[in-house]
């Protein structure tokens, strides 16, 4: 795990948001390759004005939405930085 939390993030365009990480790394991510499926919690992101109201949470140290979705910080990063995330030995991310 990274525990590197994001501190700041700017919409783009589309689901691409501009995101800076705490160690400096500055990146573009898709967020078409995060989210599996805009469904549930994640569907109001469809609605590009809604999507824009994207914020850095201080307190989780990651992005969220006004109605509660939000995107685990390491999961992120492991997409900024193209570095894995490894649990217990073995990749289980990117």
């Amino acid at each position: 795990m990274f525990m590197i939390d994001v501190v700041a993030v700017e919409v783009i365009e589309g689901h691409e948001l501009q995101l800076t990480f705490e160690d400096g790394l500055t990146a573009r991510i898709d967020m078409d390759r995060i989210v599996a499926s805009f469904e549930g919690v994640f569907a109001p992101l469809l609605d590009p004005v809604f999507f824009s109201q994207v914020k850095v949470d201080p307190e989780l140290g990651t992005i969220v939405w006004p109605n509660g979705a939000d995107i685990c910080p390491d999961v992120l990063y492991s997409f900024a930085s193209g570095k894995p995330i490894i649990v217990n030995g073995e990749r289980v991310l990117n």
